[in-house]
């Protein structure tokens, strides 16, 4: 079998009075799709919040590609290209679609003004949309779209 693209071993994470995980091991191969089933407070959301650097293990290894890799904040897991989607949405009603689809990494222009660079944050969203399949404008304001299409949005 291939080595794993994310390989998770002996993950520990407690809080106060509660042990969420109890040496965890989670492998994910190239090609290869899971589900992560279990019970109300079995642990699923404190696993996948560990690999979206929310939170940190107690214990374990992460690794990445083969090569060990700590994951100390969100930051750190989008440079190392994770990423999930909430259960919960996490969108802004007042923004456009563009301006939710780039949210805090927002394209720039012009070096030391560092301004929003607009027409490439559209037509690249427009690209994502495009891909998920939603024909909308991403100058769309959020609030005019239904819950379904604002998930999509969100994965966008």
């Amino acid at each position: 079998m291939s080595v794993p693209l994310l390989d998770m071993k002996g993950i520990c994470k407690r809080f106060p009075g509660v042990v969420a995980l109890d040496q965890i091991s989670l492998s994910v191969h190239p090609a290869e799709v899971l589900a992560l089933v279990g019970e109300n407070g079995a642990g699923k959301s404190t696993l996948m919040k560990i690999i979206g650097g929310i939170y940190g293990p107690d214990e374990g290894t992460i690794r990445l590609d083969d090569a060990p890799v700590e994951i100390h904040s969100v930051s750190d897991a989008i440079r190392l290209g994770i990423s999930f989607i909430h259960q919960e949405l996490n969108v802004f009603d007042n923004l456009d679609l563009a301006g939710n689809i780039f949210f805090g990494r927002e394209p720039r222009k012009w070096g030391w003004l560092s301004l929003i660079d607009r027409e490439r944050m559209h037509a690249s969203a427009q690209t994502y949309l495009r891909r998920l399949g939603l024909d909308i404008s991403s100058r769309t304001p959020l609030s005019k779209l239904s819950i379904a299409q604002r998930q999509l949005v969100e994965i966008a």
